[in-house]
């Protein structure tokens, strides 16, 4: 009775994420041969959901940095500072993730410079050791450390991209917007509004999809189409939820704004 119980809270706990194809089994194979694993895929599509998913199912902790352009090695590995009159060590999460024997999970990992992504070379080939320079210490991973990254390639450009050196360290797994029936599940067990509904929302974003990339860079993700549905659940109509969570994030440009509002109208009844 209790190892039923248990079950039970374990799976109303793990993450809901619901598969597109094969990631999970790639995933599950690079984490027991000990390989680091390169999500890409568009905002919004469920990469870092994907990540917090695998890490309950495996029983394995989970260190995530959002990655930006200012952050630095030190931010990573960890730095010396001054506490109570004391100069003292204090790891960063790279290192607590190497030591305790984490997933760590660097999101959006083109924004941080190359420079300081280099750092994880040598924990991303077969050595799986982490230089901490500072302490003149090198750690060496156990087996249930894992790297991951992601990135957008939509954001790409040649000052933001992730170096052959990076990437062929890495094994990789490409992230797409679900299918819409797949897509219409997520949206009802995420926000718990009506099929119908959703459905209705999806064929939205579908729409919104195929416009021109040059005038709508992005587009409406799942985890926006979730937030629309959410807004509808509190009693919004869904034109209003719509314009609010899908439309108005997407662009501040005027005509652009008018644009989709009309596609809004036209799929949305009220």
């Amino acid at each position: 009775m209790q190892s039923a119980i248990k079950d039970a809270m374990a799976a109303a706990a793990r993450p809901y994420y619901l598969p597109s194809a094969n990631e999970v089994e790639v995933f599950s194979a690079a984490y027991r041969q000990k390989l680091p694993l390169m999500l890409k895929g568009p905002t919004g599509c469920g990469k870092t959901r994907f990540v917090e998913h695998m890490a309950h199912a495996l029983g394995v902790p989970l260190i995530t940095i959002a990655c930006h352009e200012d952050i630095t090695a030190a931010d990573l590995v960890g730095r010396y500072l001054l506490t109570g009159g004391e100069t003292v060590w204090v790891d960063g999460p790279l290192t607590r993730a190497v030591r305790q024997g984490a997933i760590c999970y660097l999101d959006e990992i083109v924004e941080a410079r190359a420079d300081t992504t280099v750092v994880l070379h040598p924990l991303a080939d077969h050595r799986r050791e982490l230089n901490i320079e500072r302490l003149g210490e090198s750690l060496r991973a156990p087996d249930n450390f894992m790297l991951v990254v992601s990135y957008n390639p939509g954001y790409q450009s040649v000052l933001k991209d992730l170096k052959q050196s990076t990437r062929q360290r890495m094994v990789a797994i490409e992230m797409g917007y679900p299918v819409s029936e797949k897509e219409i599940e997520i949206v009802v067990q995420e926000s718990g509004i009506d099929k119908a509904r959703a459905a209705d929302l999806v064929k939205l974003a579908n729409a919104i999809r195929k416009l021109d990339a040059s005038s709508l860079p992005e587009v409406s993700s799942t985890r926006t189409l979730v937030s629309t549905a959410r807004l509808m659940k509190e009693g919004l109509t869904s034109r209003a939820a719509a314009t609010a969570a899908m439309l108005l994030p997407l662009t501040d440009d005027s005509e652009i704004t008018r644009g989709l509002g009309e596609i809004i109208a036209t799929y949305l009844q009220n």
